[in-house]
């Protein structure tokens, strides 16, 4: 299943931003994504924001605060297209909740990571990317 996190320097966020980035980024993967909107889907849609402490990241040029977003998801889950949208708006995202414009958006890099399939595990089971499609196909034919 997917997973999102953000790495920024501590206070670069607003106080809004600080509360809601994360599930605001877990939503925009698992649209890009084509899960389904369902309770089990997003449950599995894990978040993560990581605030480095002060003084740990600059760049050769100056400290003005730099947004890392890693997108880890099973390998063939995106296409071409998916990912554009992906790195796009989880762009945008995170430079609304820094209270940043889309003139700061080379601030923000999103890496996304495709695991290989049959090398990710949950619930002590392999999980492959063909059972996730069927569980996905599957909520949408129940909806």
């Amino acid at each position: 299943m997917p997973m999102i996190r953000l790495t920024v320097p501590s206070g670069a966020l607003t106080d809004e931003g600080s509360r809601t980035v994360r599930r605001d980024l877990a939503a925009v993967l698992l649209r890009w994504e084509g899960a389904p909107d369902t309770a089990f889907f997003r449950a599995q849609a894990w978040s993560y924001l990581v605030e480095l402490p002060d003084g740990a990241q600059t760049t050769a040029e100056d400290d003005a605060p730099r947004f890392l977003v890693e997108v880890t998801v099973p390998a063939g889950a995106l296409s071409e297209r998916r990912r554009a949208g992906l790195v796009e708006d989880a762009t945008r995202t995170v430079l609304a909740a820094a209270g940043l414009t889309a003139d700061d958006a080379p601030r923000v890099w999103v890496l996304v990571h495709e695991q290989p399939d049959g090398t990710w595990g949950a619930g002590g089971s392999v999980v492959r990317y063909a059972d996730l499609a069927a569980l996905a196909k599957g909520a949408r034919a129940g909806a």
